[in-house]
Formats: structure tokens, sequence, C-alpha cells
């Protein structure tokens, strides 16, 4: 039976798309230019990545693109969310690197003349590995620096390039990367993580403004969002367990960037780690510049409980052999109990009302809320690969479907979601895991390099099509 979301009619100008990110499939990490991002450099500490995996061929886009920017199409994708690479732009954070920015242009080229929409991420998480040995995000000066980044990646595709996000998930490139060590650069130091935090807001809101001033059509940013959903709703160890939580995963980020402030129950959990130092006159009037977009990434939700009893996982641990520590500072006492639901790969439950309850919450809670898109949703699984080479992926595609025809419920209870992007275009390295979990619609095999269309980017491709026939068109008036 075909999924219900396939008879859906969905509003004027809704985009479909795709996601993937520069460090994740380009490969060439030493090629055109490129020096050390911090990814590369944390990969080559032992047991950083599962099985010792490395960033140097990911799976070869970018000597791949255009077959990749054709599968895009046969898919028939709007549009095409894709990182550039700081380390590749500007190697070392010293000058552009015009090889670099060429890679960028061919790509934005292919993707215009396949009429895919290109919708560019300027940090999904690649930074110089020169500017983690001054501070990384810990030091304000990056923020200034990353303005730089963004003024040479804006002079070479400016002209082509209309939709512009800032950041990829800042919760893990402060939190995982400088409190938890799960990311790069690995440090667990829970004051440089909360400076990290307020340094990429600064860095976003001066990119915003300056984009903004050279004529950029529309910014955003991408934040990973989930709900916090008290194990008992009765019980005030579970209560403030479940504020706590949604302080650090949602409105340490959303507040500042749409309300210019911190919230008052962040400020006070996060004095002693030093949140109030960091922030200087004016930082918070530049952190909320107006937005044209924001962009939700949601995998899963989270119930949350106070009590040392309540077993189960963040889902944040990695494939690290090496020692991590906890992201939520100040709170490493909350825990994640099971609610007895469906599990990825990853270990994320899967609660596609989730996503639909989010949505709306956004809409009820931020009255200056700009227009929404889903920018990554997937889920990785184990790929099953028949004799013929065709590949079986029954609980990914159930995933996809089932979130968006969450999308689609929250639309019809008011949510303003313009467009959807699944988590990945192509199978990649998924960071700390290396090469063990597979979240893309296309296989990649990581022998060969070649690409094959699983059975949910059928689906998906599938989906696009129904939406595109299922557009209302105006009543045509006959002559009587």
């Amino acid at each position: 039976m075909q999924h219900s979301t396939y008879k859906r009619q969905w509003p004027e100008g809704f985009l479909w798309g795709s996601a993937t990110a520069a460090a994740q499939v380009e490969g060439a990490g030493h090629e055109g230019g490129k020096e050390d991002s911090i990814w590369d450099h944390f990969a080559r500490i032992p047991g950083a990545i599962a099985n010792g995996d490395t960033l140097e061929q990911a799976v070869d886009h970018y000597h791949r693109m255009p077959q990749d920017v054709r599968l895009m199409k046969e898919l028939g994708l709007d549009s095409y969310r894709f990182s550039t690479s700081w380390a590749r732009v500007r190697p070392g954070d010293r000058t552009a690197n015009r090889e670099g920015l060429d890679f960028y242009s061919r790509l934005v080229d292919e993707l215009l003349e396949a009429g895919i929409l290109p919708w560019l991420t300027l940090y999904h998480w690649d930074l110089p590995q020169a500017l983690e040995e001054k501070g990384g995000w810990a030091n304000r000066d990056t923020a200034y620096r990353f303005v730089e980044y963004a003024d040479d990646v804006y002079s070479a595709l400016g002209d082509r390039v209309r939709h512009w996000t800032t950041f990829n998930e800042p919760f893990c490139s402060s939190l995982l990367g400088y409190g938890a060590g799960v990311h790069a650069p690995g440090r667990q130091e829970p004051a440089a993580a909360i400076a990290a935090v307020h340094h990429q807001h600064l860095a976003h809101g001066l990119t915003v403004n300056a984009l903004r001033s050279r004529g950029a059509e529309q910014l955003g940013i991408t934040l990973n969002l989930s709900n916090s959903i008290p194990r008992d709703s009765q019980d005030p160890v579970d209560l403030d367990a479940a504020r706590r939580f949604d302080s650090l995963q949602n409105r340490i980020f959303l507040d500042p960037i749409l309300r210019g402030s911190y919230p008052e129950d962040s400020l006070r959990d996060l004095a002693p780690f030093g949140l109030q130092e960091v922030i200087r006159p004016g930082d918070l009037e530049i952190i909320s510049a107006p937005l044209d977009f924001l962009g939700v990434n949601h995998y899963h939700d989270d119930l949350i409980s106070g009590h040392a009893d309540a077993a189960g996982s963040d889902g944040h641990s990695g494939g690290a052999e090496r020692p991590t520590a906890s992201p939520w500072i100040g709170s490493e006492d909350i825990a994640f109990p099971s609610r007895g639901l469906p599990r990825t790969a990853m270990g994320w439950e899967v609660n596609p009302e989730g996503l639909r309850t989010l949505l709306v919450r956004l809409g009820e809670e931020y009255p200056s809320l700009p227009p929404l898109y889903i920018t990554e949703n997937g889920a990785a699984y184990e790929d099953t690969v028949d004799a013929g080479g065709a590949v079986h992926d029954e609980d990914r595609t159930r995933f996809i479907l089932d979130h968006v025809a969450a999308v689609g419920q929250a639309i019809d209870q008011g949510a303003d979601v313009r467009g959807y992007f699944v988590w990945s275009l192509l199978d990649n390295f998924e960071w700390s895991w290396g090469y063990g979990k597979r979240f893309g619609i296309v296989r990649v095999d990581y022998g060969s390099f070649e690409r094959t269309a699983k059975d949910s980017g059928k689906a998906y491709a599938g989906l696009i099509a129904a939406a595109k026939r299922n557009i209302p068109r105006p009543a045509v008036s006959l002559p009587a």
C-alpha cells in the first residue's frame, strides 16, 4: 500500500531537497591547496574515530561531483544543501585559495544547469586547524576570522547563490567538540565549550550583517533541536532536568538569535562556566540580526529524568574508543530513560510525532520566528543489498515518509514550513563513527565509490514527483 503522504497537497513552492557536508563527502583531503581542518587533525588521534577511519578520501565527491549532481537530478531534487570547507577556501586561514573556490563555483554551475537550487552552509564543522591552535572557537577572534572567510565565499558565489546558512548545528561544534570531546577538536573543557557557544553566535550575527550589506537575499542558520519531555510531569526532579536539557539543547541557541537575550535560567545555570564573562556590550544586538529562515535539523526527541536510576543514553557517545565527557555542562546528572520505541542504528528512538510537536512549539513560543525549513532529517540503518545490487532499506524508507507526514501535520496546525531536506544524499563519513553508519538514500560502495539509489531514494523521488502532481491548479472558467 502506498504511503498516505504521496496523496498530500503541499504549499506552493515547497522545496524538496537533500543535504551533505563538505568534510563528510568531498575527500581530496590535501588536494587543491586544502590543508588540515580540525577533523583531519582529530582523525589522527588514536581512538578518536571508529576503526581509525579518516576523511582523506571520504566518498570522493570532489572528483565525482558532476556525477553526483546528475544523481540529484534523477531523484527530482529541487535543492541541494551543501557546505563549503573553510580549510579548503582559506587553508590555514591565510588567504583565499582560488582552486578551492573554483571547485564550489563549478558545483554551483552544475546545480543551476540541472535546475537545482544551491543552498550553501558556511560552517559544517571544518575549522582550519591553524585557528584551533590559536584557541579555536574559545577565542573571540575566531568570530572575526569567520566573517573574512564568509566574505571570500560570497565574493566567489554571491552572484549565483541566494540561500546562505551561517552555521550548522552549533550545539555539536561547541558542546560536543569543546565539552564532551566526542567531536573535533576533542577538548573536554566546559568553560571553553560555553565560550564557543557565544563566539559562534557572534560569528553568525556578524556574518548575517556583513552578507546582508553585500546584497545576500536569504540568510539563516540551522539548529539541531529536540523536545525535552519529563519522564514524570508531576515530579519536580524530572521537570527540572527537562528544563536544563531544554536550555542546553535548544534555548541557549534559539533565544539569543530570535530574542536577543540568553534565557535567565541558562545564565544562572552556566554562571560557574563563564557565560556572562564572554558577553560584551552590543553582542546580543549583533547576534539577533533579523533572519529570512531558520533551518531545523531533527533526528529524535528525548525523554528526560533527573533520577540516577533512569537508564538510557543521550545518543552522543559516538564511536570513539577514547574516553569522552558529558556535553550537558553543569547538568551531567540528567538521564535519558527509554520509552520502548524502535531505534535506529545510532540508538536513537524513532518518534515522528516529535517533529510535528517541535515545529508547532517553535511557532507558538517565538513570535519573531522566520519561515522554517527542515534542513536535515533521516536515519542510519543497516542496508540489505541483494544479489542484483539493489539496496533494500525498508526502515529508512518508513522513517522518511513518516517524518514527512509529520511535517505536513505541523503545516496543518499553522507551522510555516517551506521545505524538507533529507539527510543524507550519500552514505558518508559519519564523524566519530567513521564509515560505520550509513544515512544515505544513495548507497556508496566504499571500495569502488559506486553509487546506487536505495529503495528509500526511489521512494523519496516518487514522493517528490507525487507532490508536484498534486499541486492545486486554478479553476478554469469554460465559455458558456
